[in-house]
């Protein structure tokens, strides 16, 4: 008789169901969530009956540095249930290496910290969800995922809300247990499953893991490549969910730059409130909103011809602002939210624009259409010569197939009180508009700015495959043509080859005043295409996890069809073992201005004048150290071209990290600008020492130093936050700029704000 056990076992290899006693997770695996029957305690300790009788999610794949092998420390995740708290626990299998933990401040750096963590897609539409994440000290992270969680951007932390945790570490192992509210988060009961997806960062072992076996090029907690939590018992229907935070501000400030010396203080009062209209849907209004506490920009030194878009960090415009943030492309977005409330003086330091009252609509209707809607009105501020302004921005999307969605908006922004002759209370950017009668300019009145725009985006289910177009009109007083902007965009990828090449134009005309149109000033109207190519290889090296070579180009063309911008960057990048990167570039950039700029100082250098051509080569190194170093750094460096002369840029941040308590970081630019003669030879100079100290898992102060002699000025921000409650903080803010010659004081500001998070 023939043994038949050795052609079973090879038959079960085969199919993938025997490889040392697991199966392998594919997309779309099922984990049950079932009703909790007894009470749940945070402790680190899975002892209760329903975590003994929990549906596991287990037998965790490796996805980096290589994605074809299973974990080797196992992590299982379990769920659970009852009437107020969504359950979540994580047993993380590990031995004593010691874990890194940069900081106990709340939303932390995810890739230098070790970590465990699961996104929740509760409108089951494979886009749209909530991510929670801790690490091996307890330290917790919320946000909100966008766009299946498929790019860097579909991730973001500033949504805050209140949840519990508790870890506790082992020999062997950490577990953590988590417990978030219902009410904390939008979502929906009259469906049976949600998206789910888990990993789990090892950065003492560069390592990434997944619940579902991802391929190395894509992301882990993307939802594509997630499962699904189905509910056994029906999931609990929403309750009353309003919460109030009210705040008190008390302020004194000094400034030195004006005859006499100004000197002022203030009480403040306001409050936001955060309206569940539905489950899935959410009011949050403002009131005489202050922010005050919201850490200052890191500065830049700007040597190209564009405006530099800084990031929002403002809590009240980040819930659901992708509606609004990914509409258009880089190079013409119908909406930007530092628009509002926002504004940069003479010395090109952004200052607060008073803000009345805000109203943001925002949420998913049902699992196929998402809504946002926001009304700002701000105050009027004529030390920057702005009057006050209303913001109207809506977003409609409606979601088709799999992981694909059209988006329609629509933006207005009215300016109140701003009549003919007053350009010189009102001399902000766009507020007066240059029109020519007959032989004569005379300034005119913008009272109002439209856009109306249409976003497209089509991704493939296995996510290779990504398509993305845009047209925008805009409307004013002014131009009634030529005021479109439209982009098509394509991209395919796989495990070693990439790429994606796409067209886009803006017209003459066209005007987005609450968007960011960076080159609205550079060029009359402007068309091109760009696009990449990479390469990956993994070499079967102990020292390189992957590398290989890419090409960038870009080209832009304005109306006539002449080229007036062109460039080339041919790289190579390495990823090693020990987690640093190293980077190489050879680019070439080739330029024929339509418009003439100074980079140095116009009233003692030439400038480079519209119509003439520049062509130059440069060739720039980037590398980044090993993180899990409690020392460690990046340096960016570049010589070569530029313009009529050479520059030579070195830039990056050195850091230390006393763990878990504390980081001090040295951040710096610096270009050494050799121009002819009569153009300029300049050392340009930005350095930003950075100490951020976490004394517990509730007080931080961060102390920040800038010093830009672009600027010439020194900017000091200390900021010590007290979250005495979940939610609720106290701040002390100290603000301060001086001289760099003597380090006299120009002005100062000292900020005491309280904040209380209120469920009604």
């Amino acid at each position: 008789m023939v043994n038949a056990r050795p052609i079973l076992i090879l038959f079960a290899a085969l199919l993938g169901v025997y490889s040392n006693g697991y199966s392998q997770n594919e997309p779309g695996t099922e984990l049950h969530i079932k009703k909790a029957t007894g009470a749940i305690v945070l402790d680190g300790v899975l002892d209760e009956a329903d975590w003994l009788k929990a549906d596991v999610a287990d037998d965790w794949y490796a996805n980096y540095p290589v994605d074809t092998l299973r974990a080797p420390f196992q992590t299982e995740a379990r769920f659970a249930f009852d009437d107020e708290f969504f359950y979540a626990s994580f047993v993380c299998y590990d031995d004593d290496t010691p874990d890194i933990v940069n900081s106990l401040r709340r939303d932390f750096n995810y890739d230098l910290n070790d970590n465990v963590g699961f996104a929740i897609g509760p409108y089951n539409d494979k886009l749209n969800g909530f991510f929670f994440v801790i690490t091996p000290a307890g330290v917790q992270m919320e946000g909100t995922v966008t766009g299946g969680g498929t790019g860097g951007d579909s991730f973001s932390t500033f949504w805050d809300n209140k949840w519990y945790s508790e870890v506790v570490r082992y020999e062997d192992k950490w577990i953590a247990e988590m417990a978030i509210p219902f009410k904390s988060f939008r979502y929906r009961s009259d469906v049976s499953e949600w998206n789910i997806s888990m990993d789990r960062w090892e950065l003492k072992r560069n390592r990434k893991t997944s619940w579902i076996r991802t391929p190395i090029q894509f992301v882990t907690a993307s939802f594509p490549y997630g499962g699904q939590l189905v509910w056994d018992d029906p999931i609990p229907p929403s309750k009353t969910n309003i919460s109030f935070i009210p705040y008190i501000t008390a302020n004194t400030s000094t400034d030195k730059e004006v005859d006499p010396v100004d000197r002022n203080s203030g009480f403040q009062t306001g409050f936001d409130a955060k309206i569940a209209v539905t489950p899935s849907l959410n009011l949050d209004l403002t009131v005489n909103p202050d922010f005050s506490q919201v850490e200052v920009d890191d500065q830049i030194i700007n040597l190209t011809r564009f405006e530099f878009q800084f990031p929002e960090r403002r809590q009240f415009f980040l819930e659901n602002s992708d509606l609004f943030d990914l509409a258009g492309f880089p190079r013409a977005r119908p909406f930007f939210s530092r628009r509002v409330g926002l504004a940069a003086d003479s010395s090109g330091l952004f200052r607060q624009v008073p803000i009345a009252y805000g109203a943001r609509l925002s949420g998913s209707l049902n699992e196929k259409w998402r809504v946002n809607v926001l009304n700002m009105q701000t105050k009027e501020e004529t030390s920057i010569g702005l009057p006050a302004q209303n913001y109207t921005v809506a977003a409609l999307q409606r979601n088709f197939w799999a992981q694909s969605n059209l988006t329609l908006s629509f933006v207005n922004k009215q300016s109140f009180g701003v009549e003919a002759g007053d350009s010189t209370k009102f001399f902000s950017n766009n507020v007066f508009r240059e029109v020519q009668v007959g032989n004569r300019t005379e300034l005119r009145p913008n009272t109002y700015n439209r856009v109306v725009s249409l976003d497209l985006e089509m991704t493939s289910k296995d996510t290779k495959w990504y398509h993305s177009s845009f047209i925008a009109k805009s409307f004013d007083d002014f131009n009634a043509r030529k005021n479109l902007s439209g982009l098509a965009f394509g991209s395919y990828s796989t495990r070693t080859f990439s790429a994606f090449t796409g067209f886009s134009f803006i017209n003459e005309f066209f005007n987005a005043e609450a968007g960011f149109v960076p080159s609205i000033r550079v060029y009359p109207g402007q068309f091109g295409f760009f696009g990449n190519l990479a390469y990956q290889i993994f070499p079967e090296n102990e020292s390189i996890i992957r590398m290989g070579p890419s090409l960038d180009f870009n080209h832009t063309y304005i109306p006539g069809g002449t080229n007036t911008d062109r460039s080339y960057t041919l790289g190579y990048r390495f990823e090693f073992n020990n987690a640093s990167s190293l980077q190489l570039n050879f680019n070439h950039v080739y330029q024929r201005l339509t418009n003439s700029f100074n980079l140095l100082d116009p009233d003692e250098f030439t400038g480079f004048l519209e119509g003439e051509e520049y062509d130059w080569n440069a060739f720039s190194i980037n590398y980044r150290s090993n993180p899990r170093k409690k020392f460690f750094y990046r340096v960016n460096s570049s010589y070569g071209g530029f313009y009529n002369g050479e520059n030579f840029n070195l830039s990056g941040e050195i850091a230390y990290r006393y763990q878990p308590y504390g980081n001090i970081a040295l951040r710096f630019d610096f270009n050494d600008l050799r121009l002819p003669e009569n153009y300029g030879q300049e050392q340009l100079f930005l350095i930003g020492p950075r100490i951020d100290l976490t004394f517990t898992d509730e007080i931080f102060l961060t102390t920040y130093v800038q010093y830009n002699n672009v600027l010439d000025n020194v900017n000091l921000n200390a900021r010590l936050q007290w979250r005495y409650q979940p939610a609720s903080d106290l701040f002390i803010v100290y603000t301060e700029n001086y001289l760099p010659e003597d380090f006299g004081s120009k002005n100062r500001a000292l900020v005491l704000k309280m904040t209380y998070w209120l469920n009604l």
